[in-house]
């Protein structure tokens, strides 16, 4: 069979531990590029009116704003919810579950498998970059993060129950379009930066991310013990697979509705101010 990936290509000339070196070197490369061109922070940014206090949503300094003023933000705790089960469970599904579900329930082989999730990376790949080179122009428009989001989650949510009803007929093409859609919410990252006064910018965006990376290993873990008990009920496998992705669809729907919650009242306090 002909190597159809890049890392069939270059097994056999690096073996493992060469691929994985030109990785690390990739990296570094990558951080020095980054390093270089990259402007230095603007206080105010794309969003200086999300500049608010940790705790009364007015204006202030970061001196003293520590990890639990943070948690307590109104901005932080809006997009959290959003972050760990709509964003951090795409990831786990995108990197652990899209995989078997084309092969346990779709019948793909390893090989074919391993090239939809090259297609799924390289489409995710494409949209944030698009995100990147877009969004600044959108901004001055009046398009915000927030809006962004809230317009662009629900087509995700759409497009997983889709997967849901299609069960093993939903090959990479379905699983790409669910992944790119959710990419809308990586602009909550620099969003939640931005909320905060500049010095506070790194640790805000540190316990975020750490929100978000907890949500992938729960909804990791979660989907995995969902259809093992399904299973242990009687369940088919098809039937426990799509049982487990339709209850994490639920997770999703609560995890917007209470992103528009905590918006609403982010909105009613900045009127209000």
């Amino acid at each position: 069979v002909a190597a159809t990936l890049p890392v069939q290509w270059l097994m056999p000339m690096l073996g493992w531990r060469g691929i994985f070196w030109v990785l690390a070197a990739l990296l570094v490369l990558s951080m020095a590029v980054i390093a270089g061109i990259v402007p230095p922070w603007q206080t105010g940014g794309l969003a200086p009116s999300m500049r608010t206090d940790a705790r009364t949503g007015a204006g202030a300094g970061a001196e003293g704003i520590g990890y639990g003023d943070i948690a307590r933000h109104p901005y932080f705790r809006m997009m959290v919810p959003l972050g760990f089960i709509n964003y951090g469970g795409m990831v786990a599904v995108q990197t652990l579950w899209a995989g078997p579900w084309m092969v346990r329930l779709g019948g793909a082989s390893a090989e074919a498998s391993a090239t939809g999730l090259f297609a799924i990376n390289l489409s995710m790949l494409c949209a944030f970059w698009l995100w990147g080179t877009a969004m600044p122009a959108l901004s001055r428009r009046g398009l915000t993060a927030e809006r962004a989001i809230a317009a662009g989650t629900p087509l995700s949510l759409v497009l997983l129950a889709v997967v849901v009803v299609l069960g093993g007929d939903a090959g990479w093409p379905m699983w790409a379009a669910f992944c790119v859609a959710s990419t809308c919410m990586a602009l909550s990252q620099p969003a939640v930066a931005m909320a905060m006064p500049e010095q506070a910018a790194g640790r805000a965006l540190s316990a975020f991310n750490l929100a978000i990376f907890a949500g992938v290993f729960c909804a990791q873990w979660g989907i995995g013990l969902v259809i093992d008990g399904l299973q242990a009920l009687g369940w088919e496998e098809d039937a426990s697979f799509r049982g487990a992705m339709g209850l994490y669809l639920l997770a999703c729907t609560l995890g917007y509705a209470l992103f528009l919650t905590g918006w609403r009242r982010v909105r009613r306090a900045k009127l209000a101010a």
